[in-house]
């Protein structure tokens, strides 16, 4: 093997692991958050999350150093706006349904956009896969065991999700780094008076904020860094590709942390989404190689 080869393998590597541990990190997150819910309620979590997120991305990125453009700010608005919405949606999902389920639901939202723009006969093949999957977890039975509340809150998450990414290709282009930052902003003031009219002053208990700040470190700035650095080393199509284990991260971290069993159907419903999702990326990957 040349020298060449093995550096290649190697930043490879390096790639695969950085981004396989922002999803494991991103989950256990979430777990965590999930303990402090019977303390403050899933909205008062989410605030915290946000809030302390924004405050660690700000001193670590400095967004202010730079100018907004002004034709730049209804796109940045409105990144910001989802992904604080996208966050209180998910959080109430997870309150009521298993974090495997809720994470395999949000994911058709980044599905979604890679499907909605493409005109090849095997993403619909995709889709359907996909449409299969969701159906799975459809509680049409009162034994099923998840709430179609739960449910019908990541759908909402999905579709912040979606519109997340559209808006924030835009303002990433115009912004660079500093649009996570000042987006985060702008979900810090979306989110905080649901946390604060939900949980009032307990949101700033010390046990709480140094949960909270564990959870901004997992779920926000850590995979934030981790994320980048495997962006550097891997090709779109992998990262893609290995987005779609979202889900199945999720379901191990709450099951880890929290004792969530999911069922054979759930199971199932999930590797249905995490092979369209997969499956998706691979022939996107494909297209652009001709």
């Amino acid at each position: 093997m040349t020298h060449a080869s093995r550096d290649a393998r190697n930043s490879v590597a390096t790639g695969v692991a950085a981004l396989l541990s922002s999803l494991a990190v991103q989950n256990v997150g979430a777990a965590f958050a999930k303990l402090i819910f019977p303390l403050i309620g899933a909205f008062g979590v989410t605030a915290v999350r946000i809030t302390l997120s924004a405050l660690l991305l700000g001193a670590l990125l400095r967004p202010w150093r730079r100018a907004v453009p002004r034709d730049m700010l209804p796109a940045l608005i409105g990144y910001g706006a989802m992904l604080g919405l996208m966050n209180l949606l998910i959080y109430q999902a997870f309150a009521r349904i298993p974090i495997g389920v809720a994470a395999g639901v949000e994911i058709l939202g980044p599905l979604g956009v890679a499907l909605a723009g493409s005109r090849r006969a095997i993403d619909r093949l995709w889709l359907a896969v996909a449409v299969v999957g969701l159906l799975l977890l459809v509680p049409l039975r009162a034994q099923s065991g998840l709430d179609p509340i739960g449910l019908l809150f990541a759908v909402g998450a999905a579709a912040c999700w979606a519109m997340y990414i559209l808006l924030g290709t835009r303002v990433s282009h115009g912004l660079g780094g500093d649009a996570v930052a000042w987006g985060m902003a702008v979900a810090t003031i979306l989110t905080l008076p649901f946390g604060l009219a939900s949980a009032g002053t307990a949101m700033f208990a010390p046990n709480i904020l140094l949960v909270g700040l564990a959870v901004a470190c997992l779920s926000s700035a850590l995979p934030y860094s981790l994320e980048m650095k495997a962006m550097r080393h891997l090709q779109p199509h992998v990262v893609g590709l290995l987005f779609s284990l979202y889900p199945v991260t999720g379901a191990l971290a709450g099951f880890a942390i929290l004792g969530e069993r999911l069922s054979v159907t759930q199971w199932a419903a999930i590797a249905c989404i995490v092979a369209a999702s997969a499956g998706c990326a691979a022939t996107a990957a494909k297209a652009e190689q001709r």
